[in-house]
Protein backbone atom coordinates (compact mmCIF):
# COMPACT_ATOMS: atom_id res chain seq x y z
CA UNK A 1 0.00 0.00 0.00
CA UNK A 2 1.46 3.60 -1.01
CA UNK A 3 3.18 5.69 1.49
CA UNK A 4 2.45 3.07 4.36
CA UNK A 5 5.92 2.67 5.25
CA UNK A 6 6.83 6.29 4.70
CA UNK A 7 7.58 8.10 7.63
CA UNK A 8 8.33 11.39 6.51
CA UNK A 9 6.48 12.64 3.35
CA UNK A 10 7.02 15.91 1.63
CA UNK A 11 4.04 17.05 -0.54
CA UNK A 12 4.74 19.86 -3.43
CA UNK A 13 1.68 21.52 -4.47
CA UNK A 14 1.81 24.26 -7.41
CA UNK A 15 -0.05 27.27 -8.19
CA UNK A 16 -2.64 26.13 -10.06
CA UNK A 17 -4.20 24.08 -7.28
CA UNK A 18 -4.37 27.12 -5.05
CA UNK A 19 -5.47 29.42 -7.31
CA UNK A 20 -7.98 28.51 -10.17
CA UNK A 21 -7.93 29.82 -13.91
CA UNK A 22 -10.31 32.44 -13.31
CA UNK A 23 -7.74 33.73 -10.30
CA UNK A 24 -9.93 32.75 -7.35
CA UNK A 25 -8.26 31.00 -4.60
CA UNK A 26 -9.35 27.18 -3.71
CA UNK A 27 -10.47 26.91 -0.12
CA UNK A 28 -12.69 24.64 0.03
CA UNK A 29 -9.22 22.30 -1.89
CA UNK A 30 -6.76 23.76 0.59
CA UNK A 31 -9.64 22.69 3.11
CA UNK A 32 -9.68 19.02 1.94
CA UNK A 33 -6.34 18.70 1.44
CA UNK A 34 -5.70 19.75 5.09
CA UNK A 35 -7.72 16.41 5.92
CA UNK A 36 -5.65 14.47 3.68
CA UNK A 37 -2.78 15.68 5.40
CA UNK A 38 -4.74 15.23 9.24
CA UNK A 39 -5.03 11.71 8.44
CA UNK A 40 -1.20 10.61 8.08
CA UNK A 41 -0.13 12.78 11.60
CA UNK A 42 -3.15 10.60 12.92
CA UNK A 43 -0.85 7.76 11.70
CA UNK A 44 2.82 9.16 13.04
CA UNK A 45 3.71 10.58 9.73
CA UNK A 46 5.47 13.13 9.75
CA UNK A 47 4.31 16.25 6.86
CA UNK A 48 6.34 18.92 5.19
CA UNK A 49 4.79 20.94 2.53
CA UNK A 50 6.52 22.44 -0.59
CA UNK A 51 4.25 25.00 -1.90
CA UNK A 52 3.87 27.47 -4.69
CA UNK A 53 1.80 30.42 -5.02
CA UNK A 54 3.32 33.75 -3.51
CA UNK A 55 3.32 35.15 -6.67
CA UNK A 56 0.32 34.26 -7.84
CA UNK A 57 -1.62 35.67 -4.81
CA UNK A 58 0.20 38.43 -4.64
CA UNK A 59 -1.06 39.40 -7.87
CA UNK A 60 -4.39 38.93 -6.96
CA UNK A 61 -3.88 40.89 -4.01
CA UNK A 62 -2.14 43.72 -6.53
CA UNK A 63 -4.44 43.13 -9.28
CA UNK A 64 -1.30 42.51 -11.76
CA UNK A 65 -1.21 40.46 -14.49
CA UNK A 66 1.59 37.90 -13.68
CA UNK A 67 2.30 37.29 -17.30
CA UNK A 68 3.40 40.66 -17.41
CA UNK A 69 5.73 40.93 -14.47
CA UNK A 70 9.77 41.41 -14.51
CA UNK A 71 11.79 40.17 -11.89
CA UNK A 72 12.23 42.98 -9.56
CA UNK A 73 8.80 43.85 -9.38
CA UNK A 74 8.04 40.21 -8.99
CA UNK A 75 10.37 39.79 -6.02
CA UNK A 76 8.39 42.64 -4.57
CA UNK A 77 5.44 40.77 -5.37
CA UNK A 78 5.95 37.62 -4.00
CA UNK A 79 7.02 39.47 -0.57
CA UNK A 80 3.37 40.31 -0.50
CA UNK A 81 2.07 37.42 -1.50
CA UNK A 82 3.92 35.43 0.85
CA UNK A 83 2.34 36.66 3.65
CA UNK A 84 -1.42 35.78 2.20
CA UNK A 85 -0.34 32.30 1.33
CA UNK A 86 0.89 32.10 4.78
CA UNK A 87 -2.00 33.57 6.02
CA UNK A 88 -4.59 31.24 4.29
CA UNK A 89 -2.57 28.12 5.21
CA UNK A 90 -2.74 29.19 8.60
CA UNK A 91 -6.68 30.37 8.67
CA UNK A 92 -7.72 26.91 7.08
CA UNK A 93 -4.99 24.34 8.55
CA UNK A 94 -5.58 26.13 12.01
CA UNK A 95 -9.86 25.09 11.66
CA UNK A 96 -8.25 21.12 11.40
CA UNK A 97 -6.13 21.72 14.37
CA UNK A 98 -2.90 21.27 12.55
CA UNK A 99 0.08 23.91 13.14
CA UNK A 100 2.23 24.84 10.66
CA UNK A 101 5.65 27.41 10.41
CA UNK A 102 7.14 28.75 7.26
CA UNK A 103 10.58 28.14 5.89
CA UNK A 104 11.73 30.10 2.92
CA UNK A 105 14.77 28.37 1.57
CA UNK A 106 17.31 29.66 -1.44
CA UNK A 107 19.47 27.43 -3.71
CA UNK A 108 22.48 28.01 -1.20
CA UNK A 109 20.57 26.99 1.79
CA UNK A 110 20.59 23.58 0.27
CA UNK A 111 23.90 22.99 -1.70
CA UNK A 112 25.89 24.42 0.97
CA UNK A 113 26.82 21.42 3.25
CA UNK A 114 27.11 23.63 6.09
CA UNK A 115 23.90 25.47 5.66
CA UNK A 116 22.07 22.53 3.98
CA UNK A 117 22.84 21.12 7.88
CA UNK A 118 21.34 23.84 9.40
CA UNK A 119 18.42 23.39 7.64
CA UNK A 120 18.15 19.77 8.20
CA UNK A 121 18.16 20.34 12.00
CA UNK A 122 15.28 23.28 11.66
CA UNK A 123 13.46 20.46 10.07
CA UNK A 124 13.74 17.88 12.65
CA UNK A 125 12.82 19.87 15.57
CA UNK A 126 9.88 21.65 13.95
CA UNK A 127 8.77 17.73 12.89
CA UNK A 128 9.12 17.17 16.70
CA UNK A 129 6.96 19.73 17.67
CA UNK A 130 4.50 18.47 15.66
CA UNK A 131 4.17 21.33 12.98
CA UNK A 132 4.44 21.12 9.43
CA UNK A 133 6.96 23.31 7.80
CA UNK A 134 5.76 25.13 4.62
CA UNK A 135 8.11 25.73 2.17
CA UNK A 136 8.89 28.08 -0.16
CA UNK A 137 11.65 29.46 -2.74
CA UNK A 138 13.09 32.85 -1.39
CA UNK A 139 11.76 34.67 -4.10
CA UNK A 140 11.93 38.42 -2.73
CA UNK A 141 15.75 37.71 -2.88
CA UNK A 142 16.67 34.89 -5.41
CA UNK A 143 17.84 36.33 -8.84
CA UNK A 144 17.85 33.92 -12.01
CA UNK A 145 21.39 32.75 -11.36
CA UNK A 146 20.33 31.57 -8.10
CA UNK A 147 17.25 29.91 -8.17
CA UNK A 148 15.90 26.50 -8.43
CA UNK A 149 13.73 27.26 -11.17
CA UNK A 150 10.98 25.78 -9.96
CA UNK A 151 9.48 23.80 -6.76
CA UNK A 152 9.80 20.44 -8.59
CA UNK A 153 13.15 20.51 -8.09
CA UNK A 154 13.41 22.57 -4.69
CA UNK A 155 10.76 19.67 -2.97
CA UNK A 156 13.68 17.15 -4.17
CA UNK A 157 16.09 18.90 -2.02
CA UNK A 158 14.13 19.09 0.67
CA UNK A 159 13.60 15.45 0.37
CA UNK A 160 16.58 15.07 0.36
CA UNK A 161 18.20 16.89 3.47
CA UNK A 162 14.90 15.83 5.57
CA UNK A 163 15.76 12.28 4.72
CA UNK A 164 12.29 11.64 3.49
CA UNK A 165 10.67 8.51 2.38
CA UNK A 166 8.59 9.85 0.08
CA UNK A 167 8.02 12.82 -2.73
CA UNK A 168 4.58 13.40 -4.01
CA UNK A 169 4.60 15.94 -6.67
CA UNK A 170 0.93 16.86 -7.36
CA UNK A 171 0.48 18.00 -10.90
CA UNK A 172 -3.01 18.72 -13.08
CA UNK A 173 -2.69 15.32 -14.88
CA UNK A 174 -2.66 11.44 -13.44
CA UNK A 175 0.65 10.98 -13.74
CA UNK A 176 3.58 10.50 -16.14
CA UNK A 177 2.67 9.29 -19.89
CA UNK A 178 3.91 7.53 -22.35
CA UNK A 179 3.06 10.55 -24.47
CA UNK A 180 0.94 14.62 -23.83
CA UNK A 181 -2.52 12.83 -22.67
CA UNK A 182 -3.86 16.18 -23.31
CA UNK A 183 -2.94 15.33 -27.39
CA UNK A 184 -2.81 12.38 -27.64
CA UNK A 185 -6.06 10.07 -26.85
CA UNK A 186 -4.32 6.82 -26.77
CA UNK A 187 -1.58 7.83 -24.41
CA UNK A 188 -1.03 5.54 -21.32
CA UNK A 189 0.10 6.10 -17.59
CA UNK A 190 2.97 4.83 -16.98
CA UNK A 191 2.66 3.55 -13.29
CA UNK A 192 6.16 2.87 -12.45
CA UNK A 193 9.20 3.75 -12.84
CA UNK A 194 12.23 1.62 -11.73
CA UNK A 195 14.93 2.15 -14.01
CA UNK A 196 14.74 5.93 -15.40
CA UNK A 197 17.19 5.36 -18.32
CA UNK A 198 16.00 2.16 -18.85
CA UNK A 199 11.89 2.65 -18.24
CA UNK A 200 11.80 6.52 -20.16
CA UNK A 201 14.30 5.64 -23.08
CA UNK A 202 11.51 6.02 -25.84
CA UNK A 203 9.72 9.15 -24.49
CA UNK A 204 10.11 12.21 -26.03
CA UNK A 205 9.35 15.18 -23.02
CA UNK A 206 9.64 18.18 -25.33
CA UNK A 207 6.18 16.88 -26.38
CA UNK A 208 5.15 16.68 -22.60
CA UNK A 209 5.96 19.95 -21.79
CA UNK A 210 2.44 20.77 -20.78
CA UNK A 211 2.40 18.78 -17.61
CA UNK A 212 1.82 21.29 -15.08
CA UNK A 213 4.04 24.60 -14.38
CA UNK A 214 7.44 22.92 -14.55
CA UNK A 215 6.79 20.88 -17.40
CA UNK A 216 7.87 17.23 -16.91
CA UNK A 217 11.20 17.84 -17.54
CA UNK A 218 11.79 19.25 -14.18
CA UNK A 219 9.95 16.21 -12.74
CA UNK A 220 12.58 13.90 -13.80
CA UNK A 221 15.41 15.93 -12.72
CA UNK A 222 13.46 15.86 -8.99
CA UNK A 223 13.02 12.16 -9.54
CA UNK A 224 16.94 11.95 -9.99
CA UNK A 225 17.64 13.74 -6.96
CA UNK A 226 15.20 11.63 -5.26
CA UNK A 227 16.23 8.31 -6.60
CA UNK A 228 19.81 8.92 -5.70
CA UNK A 229 18.68 9.87 -2.24
CA UNK A 230 16.64 6.66 -1.50
CA UNK A 231 13.64 8.49 -1.32
CA UNK A 232 10.49 7.06 -4.14
CA UNK A 233 8.49 9.84 -5.67
CA UNK A 234 4.82 10.06 -6.74
CA UNK A 235 3.35 12.15 -9.59
CA UNK A 236 -0.33 12.10 -8.88
CA UNK A 237 -3.39 14.54 -9.98
CA UNK A 238 -3.70 17.31 -7.43
CA UNK A 239 -6.64 18.64 -8.65
CA UNK A 240 -9.22 16.66 -6.93
CA UNK A 241 -10.53 16.77 -3.81
CA UNK A 242 -8.41 15.22 -1.32
CA UNK A 243 -5.71 13.84 -3.49
CA UNK A 244 -3.18 12.49 -1.31
CA UNK A 245 -6.62 10.18 -0.09
CA UNK A 246 -7.31 9.52 -3.74
CA UNK A 247 -3.45 8.25 -4.44
CA UNK A 248 -3.67 5.80 -1.88
CA UNK A 249 -7.13 4.56 -2.25
CA UNK A 250 -6.75 3.94 -6.07
CA UNK A 251 -2.97 4.20 -6.91
CA UNK A 252 -3.84 6.34 -10.12
CA UNK A 253 -0.17 7.71 -10.19
CA UNK A 254 3.09 7.37 -11.58
CA UNK A 255 5.37 5.60 -8.64
CA UNK A 256 9.36 5.89 -9.28
CA UNK A 257 10.45 3.52 -7.09
CA UNK A 258 14.82 4.00 -5.30
CA UNK A 259 17.01 1.10 -5.29
CA UNK A 260 19.05 2.82 -3.33
CA UNK A 261 18.80 2.44 0.91
CA UNK A 262 18.84 5.60 2.73
CA UNK A 263 21.98 4.69 4.42
CA UNK A 264 23.74 3.92 1.16
CA UNK A 265 22.72 7.61 -0.05
CA UNK A 266 24.09 8.88 3.18
CA UNK A 267 26.84 6.74 2.80
CA UNK A 268 28.29 7.74 -0.24
CA UNK A 269 27.09 11.48 0.72
CA UNK A 270 29.11 11.67 3.38
CA UNK A 271 31.83 8.96 2.11
CA UNK A 272 32.82 10.74 -1.16
CA UNK A 273 33.00 14.31 0.65
CA UNK A 274 36.09 16.29 -0.10
CA UNK A 275 38.90 15.50 2.22
CA UNK A 276 38.47 15.16 5.66
CA UNK A 277 38.84 19.16 7.25
CA UNK A 278 39.89 17.86 10.76
CA UNK A 279 40.51 14.84 12.88
CA UNK A 280 38.93 13.71 16.77
CA UNK A 281 40.58 11.76 18.87
CA UNK A 282 38.20 9.49 20.64
CA UNK A 283 38.23 7.30 23.50
CA UNK A 284 37.18 3.46 24.36
CA UNK A 285 33.92 4.39 25.39
CA UNK A 286 33.22 7.13 22.78
CA UNK A 287 34.11 4.07 20.39
CA UNK A 288 32.09 1.66 21.48
CA UNK A 289 29.10 3.72 21.67
CA UNK A 290 29.82 4.50 18.18
CA UNK A 291 29.70 0.89 17.32
CA UNK A 292 26.63 0.61 19.14
CA UNK A 293 25.11 3.43 16.76
CA UNK A 294 25.19 6.54 19.01
CA UNK A 295 26.26 10.13 18.37
CA UNK A 296 29.79 11.41 19.04
CA UNK A 297 29.75 13.36 22.27
CA UNK A 298 32.16 15.84 23.46
CA UNK A 299 32.99 13.88 26.87
CA UNK A 300 34.38 11.08 24.58
CA UNK A 301 36.67 13.48 22.58
CA UNK A 302 40.49 13.78 23.68
CA UNK A 303 42.01 15.60 21.11
CA UNK A 304 41.21 17.71 18.03
CA UNK A 305 43.40 18.28 14.78
CA UNK A 306 42.80 20.59 11.81
CA UNK A 307 40.69 23.71 11.34
CA UNK A 308 37.55 23.52 10.11
CA UNK A 309 33.65 24.67 10.60
CA UNK A 310 30.65 23.86 11.32
CA UNK A 311 29.11 21.28 9.01
CA UNK A 312 32.69 20.35 7.59
CA UNK A 313 33.84 16.88 6.89
CA UNK A 314 36.15 15.05 9.27
CA UNK A 315 37.42 11.69 9.97
CA UNK A 316 37.14 10.01 13.98
CA UNK A 317 40.27 8.28 15.06
CA UNK A 318 40.93 5.63 17.91
CA UNK A 319 43.44 6.95 20.49
CA UNK A 320 45.90 3.98 18.25
CA UNK A 321 45.01 6.37 15.15
CA UNK A 322 43.09 3.81 13.75
CA UNK A 323 40.28 5.92 11.67
CA UNK A 324 36.88 4.01 13.08
CA UNK A 325 34.22 6.89 11.82
CA UNK A 326 33.81 9.77 9.37
CA UNK A 327 30.97 12.53 9.98
CA UNK A 328 29.83 16.17 9.40
CA UNK A 329 30.43 17.71 12.41
CA UNK A 330 27.94 20.00 14.43
CA UNK A 331 30.55 22.20 15.95
CA UNK A 332 33.68 24.32 14.60
CA UNK A 333 37.47 23.17 15.64
CA UNK A 334 38.16 25.67 18.19
CA UNK A 335 34.37 25.18 19.82
CA UNK A 336 35.36 21.26 20.05
CA UNK A 337 38.73 22.63 21.79
CA UNK A 338 36.27 24.21 24.66
CA UNK A 339 34.46 21.32 25.10
CA UNK A 340 36.23 18.32 24.75
CA UNK A 341 36.03 15.89 27.58
CA UNK A 342 33.02 17.75 29.25
CA UNK A 343 29.36 16.72 29.64
CA UNK A 344 27.03 17.80 27.18
CA UNK A 345 25.45 20.06 29.87
CA UNK A 346 28.15 21.67 30.48
CA UNK A 347 28.28 23.16 26.68
CA UNK A 348 26.36 25.63 26.93
CA UNK A 349 27.71 27.00 29.75
CA UNK A 350 31.60 26.86 28.31
CA UNK A 351 30.96 28.32 25.18
CA UNK A 352 28.57 31.30 26.39
CA UNK A 353 25.77 29.90 24.25
CA UNK A 354 23.29 27.20 23.68
CA UNK A 355 24.22 24.22 20.81
CA UNK A 356 23.41 21.35 19.74
CA UNK A 357 23.92 18.31 22.39
CA UNK A 358 26.28 16.07 20.19
CA UNK A 359 29.33 17.02 18.69
CA UNK A 360 28.40 14.96 15.29
CA UNK A 361 25.01 12.94 15.22
CA UNK A 362 24.31 9.44 14.64
CA UNK A 363 22.86 10.80 11.01
CA UNK A 364 25.52 12.52 9.87
CA UNK A 365 27.95 9.69 10.72
CA UNK A 366 29.77 6.60 9.10
CA UNK A 367 31.56 3.68 10.59
CA UNK A 368 34.77 3.07 8.01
Amino acid sequence: MLLKNSKIIVIKIGSSLLVDKKKKIRKKWLSEFAKDVQKLKSKNQKVIIVSSGAIALGCIKMNYDKKNLKLDKSQAVASIGQIELMNLFSEIFLKHKLNISQILLTLEDTEERRRSLNAKRTFENLLELGFIPVVNENDTIATSEIKYGDNDRLASRVAQITNADTLILLSDVDGLYDKNPKIFKNAKLIKKVENLNKDLKNINFKGNNEFGSGGMNTKIEAAKICLLSGCDMIIANGLYSNPIDKIIKNNNCTLFISKTSKLDARKKWIISSVSPKGELIIDDGAKKALANGKSLLAAGIIKVFGKFKKGDHVKILDKSKNECARGLSSFASDEISKILGHHSKEIGKILGYISKSEVIHKDDMVEI
